[in-house]
């Protein structure tokens, strides 16, 4: 994408979630993309670019828990550039994880759906996959517009009732998990926390590593695609030669959401 043209949309109905077919090993990946994928956290950079010290306030009320992602989203949208030649140009120069688009090819193969999930501005992910030339996978993300007068997000992957983030990644885990499926969690950072916490299996590095540690959540660390890749090998080596070598899902107490927190909030209550 050159960054006279405007980003693409994302979808407004996210994926429905593959049933598990005989024979297809009982596993999903879910990724997140910033700082996951990216090597380096394309939103942050753009905040930092084009709002600067508001931004480091913001990121440590979020930090803390004090705000939800969606909250500050929709207000810090409104001070970047109404048309995306800039911001895009800056999102296109971040580096990324080479080792990815043989990482999801191998998946694929083995019929392991992998989707990408992010609570970022989303518009930038599906074509960085383009470029490192991943095949089509799932983009759950917000929708970011830039149409000349007003740059905005809308929030198509979020959870109708509750409001406290952009994007549910807790919503794709569970949902994955009642096809049958032992979801897997790749991340790195705080916007993972309601992703990784529902998972069977994490994979964690910086921010996350400290958050699975607070949390006594096990996980592994990984560095780069192409070692998960051959932990996926090993673990379908293992599930063929043995179903039961794989751990089934273990359902988890709620530690977010209306079901806990109450329909409609939009930041998440003081955390103990």
């Amino acid at each position: 994408m050159s960054s006279s043209e405007p980003p693409p949309a994302v979808s407004a109905v996210a994926p429905m979630f593959p049933p598990l077919e005989p024979g297809q090993p009982p596993l999903a990946i879910l990724v997140d993309y910033d700082g996951t994928i990216s090597q380096v956290d394309v939103a942050e950079r753009i905040l930092y670019y084009f709002i600067g010290e508001r931004y480091a306030a913001d990121e440590a009320a979020y930090g803390s828990g004090e705000v939800g992602s969606r909250t500050l989203f929709e207000s810090q949208v409104k001070l970047l550039p109404s048309v995306p030649d800039a911001v895009v140009a800056l999102a296109e120069a971040q580096p990324h994880d080479p080792t990815f688009a043989s990482f999801v090819e191998r998946a694929l193969q083995l019929h392991v759906p992998v989707e990408v999930v992010s609570d970022g501005f989303g518009f930038y992910i599906e074509p960085a996959l383009a470029r490192l030339g991943v095949p089509p996978i799932p983009v759950i993300a917000a929708n970011t517009t830039f149409d000349g007068i007003e740059a905005a997000m809308t929030f198509p992957n979020g959870n109708p009732d509750c409001l406290v983030c952009g994007t549910c990644k807790r919503r794709r885990v569970l949902g994955h998990q009642l096809m049958g499926r032992t979801v897997i969690f790749i991340g790195d950072g705080e916007s993972d926390r309601y992703g990784a916490a529902y998972s069977d299996t994490i994979f964690a590095k910086r921010a996350l590593i400290d958050l699975c540690e607070r949390e006594g959540w096990p996980f592994m660390r990984w560095e780069d695609f192409a070692g998960v890749e051959r932990w996926l090998d090993q673990t379908i080596e293992a599930w063929r030669a043995d179903p039961r070598s794989l751990a089934g899902h273990t359902p988890k107490p709620f530690i977010c959401g209306p079901e806990l927190w109450g329909p409609g909030l939009r930041n998440p209550p003081p955390r103990r």
